[in-house]
């Protein structure tokens, strides 16, 4: 099958395009670290929406549903850290952009979410299921992919952006999902 190759070996040098415009930047940078981290998260999703399968239970589904949204919607996280803050004008809300219509959003989920489990008072252990563990996964991921972004923000590369705030409440409804996935909790026995 004749085509476009997978390869370029434009990153053998140790650099990567940005999206809009298409400078090079170290693999290194700071920005290619936050929306690596983000396609991380992605990836740490699809785990946990394989893990829960295509079940008839309507909680289930309803999990599997948000969590393949909510891999769409980094790939709007990891648009916007992928372009240069001189390019931002070019990014297009909801595509490109992170909105507070987004962010806004994950709160009325994770209210929603909170009143299926009781809230742990103490710190859980990952593991209760495999969606669960996953969905922890991804939550930690998020929370990673939210310090390189506040790194990234107080270095005045994420001018007037929602991307933080849409990682910090992601990383809060990961956390309620992962229980609603576990059926509950399991506090840490000491």
């Amino acid at each position: 099958m004749a085509g476009m190759r997978i390869y370029t070996r434009k990153g053998d040098t140790g650099t990567t395009g940005l999206l809009f415009g298409g400078d090079r930047i170290s693999k290194a940078d700071l920005r290619a670290d936050a929306y690596g981290t983000t396609d991380e998260a992605v990836s740490a999703l699809g785990l946990a929406r394989a893990a829960i399968g295509s079940e008839t239970d309507r909680t289930e589904a309803r999990l599997a549903d948000l969590i393949l949204r909510l891999q769409r919607e980094l790939f709007v996280v990891g648009a916007e850290l992928a372009t240069h803050a001189d390019r931002r004008e070019r990014l297009t809300d909801g595509v490109s952009r992170v909105t507070a219509d987004m962010v806004a959003a994950l709160e009325a989920e994770i209210d929603s979410l909170e009143e299926l489990v009781e809230q742990p008072k103490e710190f859980v252990i990952p593991g209760e299921s495999a969606a669960g563990a996953a969905l922890d996964l991804a939550r930690t991921t998020v929370r990673r992919a939210e310090r390189r972004s506040v790194a990234l923000s107080e270095a005045g590369e994420l001018p007037e952006s929602q991307v933080v705030p849409y990682l910090n409440r992601l990383a809060d409804l990961l956390f309620v999902m992962a229980r609603v996935a576990d059926g509950g909790f399991v506090p840490v026995r000491r």
